[in-house]
């Protein structure tokens, strides 16, 4: 496995999901745009208030313009929800 390395992520409210996340592979920089969907989610309870719940992150490693090994993608996965902060902002409704 490569030495994968957690730089930046910039997705913020309203749209968590639509940020950049670059990454550090090997000594090379690697970015992809909209790559991070949440595991969170949004909806109506009986009293017909809105909640928003929060969980983990999934990343879209297809959006990368390199691939990465199955051990590599539960390693980026693992890192990105270590340091991207866990959610559903709700910004979609």
């Amino acid at each position: 496995m490569r030495d994968i390395q957690f730089v930046s992520y910039d997705g913020e409210y309203p749209n968590l999901c639509s940020g950049e996340l670059v990454l550090n592979v090997a000594g090379e920089r690697v970015s992809a745009d909209h790559c991070l969907t949440s595991g969170g989610g949004i909806g109506f309870d009986r009293n017909g208030y809105e909640y928003v719940d929060k969980g983990p992150w999934y990343v879209n490693l297809d959006r990368f313009s390199m691939s990465f090994s199955e051990e590599e993608q539960r390693a980026i996965t693992a890192i990105v929800n270590e340091k991207v902060p866990q959610g559903c902002c709700g910004g979609c409704i």
